[in-house]
């Protein structure tokens, strides 16, 4: 990060100052890509995670839904993609983050001219690259073997780019603010990895959503996942599906509440909670 630095100060030296945070955070941001796509398990893992386990749940659940109007695979398209945003952000920042805090990596940035928040910027830039790609894919696996449609509807694309934009937004910074949850970069997977499990169990990733108890609902409808799930379900599935829902409709307005107040909460844990180092070097 040094180098790339530098570099972008070198063209920016007939100013006299060091450029501005968000163009080092789009340099930073490409630096992370291309890191993150250099190794390649990593990538695998990433993007096929949420395909197979959509490939195994609508294969064993395959019939039409009573009343939906939509099948149990087709049900399972939208939870996958708001799994798999989650994925690329929550999961991904919150791993990364802390092991790069553990091997001083966060330390040494700190100590260099880029400001703070071009970092985060270009985590930001990560999570959108990865996020987009891995909702694509999964789409294109829902319209090629589950019968799932795009929407002919303007206004329908336009939920799906605020969802996924403000869903995307408050994932990525709970993220970041679970990462300084682990004490080592070693327990960061299991610290993040278990909440984000049983959040997709309550919030009708794996389980549809009329069968989860009320109380269950009631508990998952306090993070941004479940409101994620069910409004890719209401621009990519039929209004007959709404039945299935435990208000009888898709809440948008309700849904882009839920999603903005957690942009803000999430941004006010970061910035309460964030450390450059961690607690054993003070």
């Amino acid at each position: 990060m040094t180098t790339t630095t530098a570099r972008v100060r070198t063209r920016e030296a007939g100013t006299g100052r060091l450029p501005a945070a968000w163009r080092l955070g789009f340099h930073r941001g490409a630096l992370e890509i291309k890191q993150f796509f250099r190794l390649r398990d990593q990538v695998v893992f990433t993007f096929a995670f949420p395909i197979v386990f959509l490939f195994l749940f609508a294969s064993i659940f395959s019939d039409d839904v009573t009343g939906a109007g939509v099948t149990a695979s087709q049900l399972y398209v939208p939870a996958m993609m708001a799994a798999g945003i989650m994925t690329t952000s929550f999961q991904s920042l919150g791993i990364s983050i802390a092991i790069e805090r553990d091997e001083k990596v966060l330390r040494r940035l700190r100590g260099t001219p880029m400001p703070p928040a071009a970092y985060f910027i270009g985590k930001i830039w990560l999570v959108l690259v990865t996020g987009f790609l891995e909702t694509v894919i999964l789409l294109l696996v829902g319209i090629t073997f589950y019968g799932v449609e795009l929407p002919s509807d303007a206004v329908k694309w336009l939920h799906f780019g605020w969802i996924f934009l403000l869903g995307l937004t408050a994932c990525a910074l709970l993220g970041i603010a679970i990462s300084s949850v682990p004490k080592t970069g070693k327990s960061a997977t299991s610290v993040v990895v278990l909440p984000f499990l049983v959040l997709q169990f309550i919030s009708g990733v794996y389980i549809s959503i009329d069968t989860i108890p009320d109380w269950m609902l009631n508990i998952s409808a306090v993070f941004p996942l479940k409101w994620m799930c069910q409004g890719l379900r209401g621009v990519f599935l039929p209004e007959s599906a709404q039945v299935l829902e435990q208000a009888g409709s898709w809440e948008f307005g309700r849904i882009a509440l839920v999603l903005g107040a957690w942009c803000v909460g999430g941004l006010l844990l970061c910035l309460l909670t964030f450390r450059w180092k961690t607690r054993r070097d003070g």
